[in-house]
């Protein structure tokens, strides 16, 4: 008998991860056993743990006795937000892989997955698409005035002079730099090199012979020039103590004033205060940012007093879409590593 444990969360159901369960690839029979995390939770409630556990990790959640004791004899575990930590793994002796429909691993501690030679992790990136899109049209709501402009048509006013004035221009004329090139960074790559728009980007894992090979038209670059040449600077990095600040000072002063710097992926890869600095002196020609700091934003937050940024409320990747379907993505990717098993 293979026992399966799935728990969910605020986001993704516990049903919804059964389901997944149901179609993996096993060939014995399967117990599957439902438990869920702050379930009565609201998203936004949910949304506030979510940050804790994205900054500080699984180790300092709990999960019920109950829980734990299921996970015991569990040989897979199928979660989205549940943390696994150190301690649980301890308990886990005989699971076989953690599946989690969710890109960021920061619920999961993997330094001491690593201690489990056969344990495997599997993870999804379920808004790999959503995000890019979003990014785009955060690109656009900030380069061409979109956002500045509908906010003050609303408070009565009829805008036709904005800070950027002397840098308008057609996007297609700019030169967009991404740093990054997961998932969501090829989209984003893929989707602007369709449009005509010239495409650089680094990343440390990628070579440019196999980015050509697989018919990307972006050109490998030093972080050094994609901050100096780039007319927008989008980001998709992950926080991991290499980027934790990576964008400080050293390399927002490497932009042109006319450059504009996209931030869809998390707050803490930027100096917070050298951002504000470089924004409040007008050193670029502006910003749109999807994340902040602090969630939701502190009324006091010096950004929000800016006519130079476009601020949106951490919903790049919120689309009804793919949290439904992550589960289902879950299935297919941990099908193929049993298939091979």
């Amino acid at each position: 008998m293979t026992n399966i444990v799935v728990i969910g969360d605020p986001f993704v159901s516990a049903e919804n991860l059964a389901k997944a369960a149901e179609g993996l690839a096993l060939t014995e029979p399967v117990t599957i056993q439902k438990f869920d995390w702050y379930a009565g939770k609201s998203r936004s409630e949910f949304r506030q743990i979510i940050k804790v556990l994205e900054k500080n990790g699984p180790d300092e959640f709990e999960l019920s006795a109950e829980i734990v004791k299921a996970i015991s004899a569990a040989d897979y575990l199928l979660i989205h937000l549940a943390p696994v930590s150190r301690d649980l793994l301890t308990h886990a002796k005989k699971l076989k892989i953690i599946g989690t429909c969710r890109g960021g691993l920061e619920h999961i501690d993997l330094a001491a997955v690593h201690e489990y030679p056969d344990l495997a992790v599997i993870n999804v990136i379920r808004n790999a698409e959503p995000v890019a899109d979003f990014t785009i049209g955060l690109m656009y709501a900030t380069v061409r005035n979109i956002a500045a402009s509908a906010i003050q048509v609303k408070s009565g006013n009829w805008p036709q002079n904005f800070p950027n004035d002397a840098y308008k221009t057609s996007f297609s004329n700019l030169k967009v730099g991404l740093v990054g090139l997961g998932h969501i960074g090829k989209i984003v790559a893929k989707r602007l090199s369709a449009l005509g728009i010239s495409v650089s980007a680094y990343d440390a894992f990628s070579d440019q012979t196999t980015l050509n090979q697989e018919g990307y038209q972006i050109e490998l670059k030093s972080l050094a020039e994609i901050f100096s040449e780039s007319d927008v600077v989008s980001l998709h990095l992950r926080v991991v103590p290499e980027t934790k600040n990576l964008i400080d000072h050293s390399l927002l002063k490497l932009m042109k004033p006319n450059a504009y710097l996209i931030n869809t992926a998390r707050p803490d890869i930027i100096n917070r205060k050298d951002l504000l600095d470089c924004l409040q002196n007008k050193k670029i020609a502006g910003a749109g940012i999807d994340v902040l700091w602090e969630e939701p934003a502190d009324p006091n937050e010096p950004l929000l007093r800016l006519d130079n940024v476009v601020i949106t409320s951490h919903i790049a990747g919120d689309t009804i879409d793919a949290i439904e379907r992550s589960p289902q993505l879950l299935q297919t990717e941990m099908n193929k590593v049993l298939q091979k098993a």
